[in-house]
């Protein structure tokens, strides 16, 4: 198991099947920096034009079609003391009757929200717009917020957006000390990076997150098994990721790969992992400004560590 240090001279802002910029073996760990959702670097410039500029792909031996891709968020840390936001709720979360007071958006750009980034007190201290919030100072929760594998059949999807592969996902769950499954549909998995936050609310339902550039270190393994959505372990949870519009869609997704999960690995049956899930099942709301919206659907690891104990 090799940890290499790799430094981008380019980004794409879409997730296929592009010439990979390391090759890395399976267990290896990967140290490396990305930018922000405008493309910005640790020095505020300007380094890509597209949105959600990623780092990548990274080709992990050993992965073929139809394995999981693991990958274990190590050090998601904010690279700099500038961070940006939107300040106006997305039309698309609110009653059309209130959509129609709203001022015209201030843009999807650096400088809507300023943020001051104390790296060192974790913490994000709200600079502009000045509103009646003063100098809101708020906990860090760095997480990532684009991040996956190139998508089967040559496409090139738009980190715009999201899907089985993931991508956007912008769920505020995918922070350091979680590993992260994904589907391998090309030879390689070809992972790609980037999109990272120093904070956000569910539903990322202001467009962004406190956008910011990123210190990053992960470690890939490749397992012999088939998924079909994105799925995750967190401390406490297992969870799986929907990635669809309408929202419902999004939760159908997640909620068949989670029934999916608990069968095939928890040993449970069919009526078993329903029942359990009608009880005890949780959700989050991931994302609702992207293309396709994002539902995490979550269990208990210390209930199903349980349930097995006493199976």
């Amino acid at each position: 198991m090799t940890t290499h240090s790799f430094t981008p001279k380019h980004y794409f802002s879409t997730l296929g099947t592009h010439d990979f910029v390391l090759r890395v073996a399976d267990g290896d760990t990967i140290v490396t920096t990305t930018l922000d959702a405008g493309g910005f670097d640790a020095d505020r410039q300007r380094v890509h034009t597209g949105v959600n500029p990623m780092t990548g792909p990274f080709f992990v031996e050993g992965a073929e079609p139809g394995d999981t891709l693991a990958v274990r968020l190590d050090i998601l840390r904010p690279n700099r003391r500038f961070g940006w936001s939107g300040v106006q709720l997305a039309s698309n979360v609110m009653d059309p009757a209130d959509v129609a007071l709203l001022p015209p958006p201030p843009g999807f750009a650096e400088g809507s929200g300023e943020w001051d980034i104390d790296i060192e007190a974790s913490t994000a201290t709200l600079v502009l717009p000045k509103t009646k919030l003063g100098r809101l100072s708020l906990p860090m929760r760095p997480m990532v917020g684009c991040f996956g594998v190139a998508p089967p059949g040559g496409e090139a999807i738009s980190t715009a957006t999201s899907a089985a592969h993931g991508g956007n996902m912008d769920y505020k769950g995918f922070e350091a000390g979680v590993t992260v499954f994904f589907p391998v549909a090309v030879s390689g998995a070809l992972f790609f990076i980037g999109d990272g936050h120093a904070l956000q609310g569910c539903g990322e339902v202001c467009g962004t997150g406190i956008e910011i550039s990123f210190d990053v270190q992960f470690t890939v393994s490749v397992l012999k098994k088939t998924i079909c959505w994105p799925r995750a372990e967190t401390e406490t949870h297992i969870l799986t990721i929907g990635n669809a519009r309408p929202l419902d869609q999004a939760l159908q997704h997640a909620t068949s790969e989670m029934a999916r999960w608990l069968q095939s690995e928890y040993g449970l049956d069919w009526v078993g992992a329903h029942t359990l899930m009608g009880q005890c099942v949780e959700y989050e709301i991931a994302n609702v400004f992207d293309p396709a919206y994002t539902v995490a659907c979550k269990m208990s690891r210390a209930l199903l560590a349980r349930i097995q104990g006493e199976s």
